[in-house]
């Protein structure tokens, strides 16, 4: 049984009291919040206003700003345009006359109107030309060869129409990448046919979504059948031009090559480039177009022919270089022009190789002996020497710690023909000595061996000569060292002595004898070119020339052996060999220059590895087989005492 328990009556009334006085407490307190709460909302929701007010008022002011700005645009729009159009109305009527009476008034103005109607769109179609000129990709269009088509080029012939170089066409692949279903698949298909293709190359083409992208340039028509077989989608083929050189490397140095867009990039296939096939290129107006062809002075048949002996001869006498050339004295044409080692233009190879270098126009070289013809063309022109004279060549010739001396000396006093044909170096450096310093200089600068020959192949050769020049530079290059020039430089100057004492520029394009003239300049008196065939003709017979004698051609000659410089001086191993020959000597028409760099001695040459046992015997066998191609005719012999007389004999009709 559980115990009841009752509460005080003082504590019941007590308990009830507090519990009134809480519920008041807690009102008062409720009432209290409430008001501060709606306070603060409103003050956040005046706030928010006065924000949003601000951002619209803002953004009317630029409203209103740009409304008015174009409003006042728009305006002045309207203003020129009607400004425009009144005075254009004006212009058109006053041009055409519709305000005069005058008829022809009113014809003239018209005429005048359509003339400016017409520059205007040519002058529309220039500007338009020259912003492709100038805003296209150096490595697209006509520069690398990435997207290009190989435009046309003109023919080159000799001068019998030979064919020298040629297009044909060619087909090239290429894909389009975006039309590719597999890539791979393709590549894998590809290298099957072409196996030479660069993997990583034609997969980035290929993977690159391009619209076009060039795969091979060139490929034979075998490959684009074997390629279609295959049956790829977004592969494909372009019949582009391609350059053909038939003779392969016989014509390397002259003609040149082109690039894989037939652009020319060396020889005369640039220089035809210069005449303005590159700016027709540019234009896209010289594809497949009908082009006239170049026509050379050169002779396939001499080309042929000069070629296959210096290849004997360079074999023969183990040279390191082998060159010749072949010019026609009376008009300065190059017939032939070759240089060894050369290349093939038809296949790509590396430039920066030797068989690139064009010896004869980009090399310049110490001529040697060759040299003494400028020396005593230079005496027998000054009026001061002649051919009776004589010099001293006993003893060698001295300039300090310096001596000059004779290969093969005689040991006595010389005359004039004997120091030609024995090739005293002291007798020529006395002879050239005795007509003083500035002379000399002055005649090698009329001959033209002081500045750079300019001829059509782009590749020359500045000459190299004495900074300072003093006695001691004047004797030794009386003889031909001290100074370095080019042999077709040299060979010009020779062309003077035998032609009359014309100085004819050489070129590689066919010229007749007036034309040559037109450009010729006098630098011999007739009587002294007429002495100096005298003197070639008389070494061929009696001096160093010997063995280029050929029955019925006549030849005359100068011989030149020249050491080379080597670590700053002189290696007397180390031989240039060179051959002057021109025939007939009764009416001189060609000039054959044979070259030989560091021949070496033969049990044929007796030890020898001087001109007149290497050179001049391969000149010999030229001459006797390119004189029938060149009409030069087997004549009578002529010897030098009757090329003497007959010089007597036209000093006396001057006279």
């Amino acid at each position: 049984m559980i115990p009841s328990f009752k509460v005080p009556a003082f504590l019941k009334t007590s308990a009830q009291g507090l519990g009134r006085a809480g519920s008041a407490t807690g009102s008062v307190l409720g009432r209290a919040g409430g008001s501060v709460g709606r306070f603060i909302l409103n003050l956040l929701w005046q706030v928010v206003r006065f924000i949003l007010m601000t951002i619209y008022g803002m953004i009317r002011w630029v409203v209103l700003r740009i409304y008015r700005l174009c409003r006042w645009f728009v305006m002045r729009i309207i203003g020129l345009v009607r400004f425009t159009y009144r005075a254009s109305i004006i212009i058109v009527r006053g041009m055409l006359g519709l305000d005069r009476a005058d008829q022809e008034t009113v014809t003239r103005a018209r005429l005048k109107l359509i003339i400016a109607a017409f520059s205007f769109v040519f002058l529309a179609i220039a500007l338009r030309l020259a912003f492709l000129g100038v805003t296209s990709d150096p490595n697209g269009v006509r520069g690398g060869g990435s997207e290009a088509v190989a435009s046309a080029r003109p023919d080159i012939v000799d001068r019998n129409g030979e064919i020298i170089a040629i297009d044909v066409k060619s087909p090239s692949l290429f894909a389009e990448p975006k039309r590719l279903i597999d890539p791979d698949e393709t590549l894998e298909g590809l290298l099957k046919v072409l196996p030479d293709l660069d993997v990583n190359e034609v997969r980035n083409r290929l993977n690159s979504k391009k619209g076009f992208a060039w795969l091979k340039r060139e490929i034979t028509p075998a490959q684009q059948r074997a390629i279609y077989r295959l049956g790829f989608p977004g592969i494909g083929f372009v019949r582009e031009n391609r350059r053909i050189y038939p003779d392969g490397p016989s014509f390397s140095h002259v003609v040149g090559n082109v690039n894989v867009d037939n652009q020319g990039i060396a020889g005369l296939e640039k220089y035809i480039d210069g005449r303005g096939l590159a700016e027709l290129h540019l234009a896209g107006l010289a594809t497949d177009r009908q082009q006239e062809p170049v026509a050379l002075s050169m002779d396939v048949r001499v080309q042929h022919t000069l070629r296959d002996e210096l290849l004997k001869a360079r074999e023969k006498f183990k040279a390191k270089a082998a060159m010749g050339l072949v010019t026609n004295v009376r008009t300065g044409e190059i017939v032939a022009m070759v240089s060894l080692p050369d290349f093939d233009p038809n296949l790509n190879g590396d430039p920066r190789s030797d068989a690139y270098l064009n010896r004869l126009t980009t090399g310049v070289f110490e001529m040697g002996s060759t040299f003494k013809s400028l020396s005593f063309a230079m005496a027998l022109d000054s009026g001061k020497i002649s051919l009776s004279n004589s010099f001293d060549a006993r003893a060698p010739l001295s300039f300090g710690r310096f001596a000059i001396h004779d290969f093969h000396p005689e040991g006595r006093v010389l005359s004039l023909p004997e120091i030609f044909i024995y090739s005293s170096n002291i007798g020529t450096a006395k002879m050239v000595l005795s007509l003083g310093v500035d002379a000399h200089k002055a005649f090698l600068k009329k001959m033209g061996q002081m500045d750079r020959l300019r001829t059509e192949l782009p590749e020359s050769a500045e000459p190299i000569v004495p900074k300072r020049w003093g006695e001691l530079n004047s004797a030794t290059i009386a003889f031909g060292h001290g100074i370095a020039v080019a042999p077709l430089q040299a060979v010009m100057a020779v062309n003077s002595m035998v032609n009359g004492g014309y100085l004819i520029p050489p070129t590689f394009l066919k010229r007749t004898e007036d034309d040559a003239m037109k450009v010729a300049t006098r630098v011999l008196k007739p009587e002294t070119s007429d002495k100096m065939r005298y003197l070639l003709r008389l070494n061929v017979e009696k001096g160093s020339g010997k063995k280029a004698d050929m029955v019925g051609y006549n030849v005359g000659a100068k011989t030149g052996t020249a050491e080379k410089v080597v670590g700053g001086r002189y290696a007397k191993n180390k031989l240039l060999t060179s051959f002057t020959a021109v025939f007939p000597m009764d009416r001189p028409q060609y000039l054959l220059l044979v070259m030989l760099d560091e021949p070496q001695p033969t049990p044929e040459t007796h030890g020898y590895a001087t001109s007149g046992w290497n050179a001049a015997p391969v000149a010999g066998k030229i001459v006797e087989r390119i004189a029938p191609m060149l009409n030069v005719a087997p004549r009578a012999p002529l010897s030098a005492d009757q090329l003497l007389r007959d010089i007597g004999q036209k000093v006396a009709d001057r006279r």
